[in-house]
């Protein structure tokens, strides 16, 4: 068996970090890595990233329901809206993570989001831009691609917070921009095909 592949239970190979907890496990095998155009998905997920630094992605899974509820679904022409009463209120609810520089973050990234759109048309036609020309299965050392700097970069240039390269490249992973399943992982394969079908915006 491939390093970094364990086989559950059920016998299916999986990426070993899915086999670490149930959330893991469903989050791996129907969101992470499968390409995704929606914009409120792309925000969320880009807001989430900011949110994880420092803490692990189960932590912020688990906490995903409560940050959706508190963050208007990740409307961000609804966040972008947000004002003080909102970051007093996001700051008392112990279902999030209560940090104030990445929820104001956040908040910023939402005005942020929707200057992208009116220049570019959507997050995701803008996001796909950065899609790797070649992927060849194997995940960078260190987290960190010249496309997932490239992406930092420019949204640093356009005034987002909290979206370094690392966090760039982690989002490239879970939105399908890259496909970092191991080889012998099960569900490698089929993103492989969900890439294949996927209309690029």
């Amino acid at each position: 068996m491939t390093d970094g592949i364990v086989v559950g239970e059920d016998r299916v190979a999986r990426c070993s970090w899915a086999t670490s907890a149930p959330e893991y496990r469903v989050y791996h095998d129907t969101e992470w890595g499968f390409p995704v155009s929606d914009d409120v998905r792309l925000f969320e997920k880009l807001s989430l990233e900011g949110f994880q630094a420092g803490l692990s992605w189960l932590t912020i899974l688990r906490k995903r329901p409560a940050f959706r509820q508190a963050f208007a679904g990740f409307q961000f022409d609804q966040i972008a809206r947000f004002g003080d009463r909102d970051v007093t209120r996001l700051l008392a609810d112990a279902g999030i993570v209560r940090h104030r520089g990445k929820i104001e973050a956040t908040i910023n990234n939402a005005c942020r989001a929707v200057e992208l759109v009116q220049a570019e048309g959507s997050l995701a036609s803008y996001v796909w831009r950065f899609e790797p020309e070649s992927d060849h299965g194997e995940r960078p050392e260190l987290g960190v691609t010249a496309e997932s700097k490239a992406l930092a970069k420019d949204l640093k240039r356009r005034g987002w917070r909290f979206v370094g390269p690392t966090t760039a490249y982690a989002f490239m992973q879970a939105m399908g921009l890259v496909n970092d399943h191991l080889d012998g992982c099960h569900i490698r394969a089929i993103v492989d095909e969900a890439r294949e079908r996927f209309e690029r915006p």
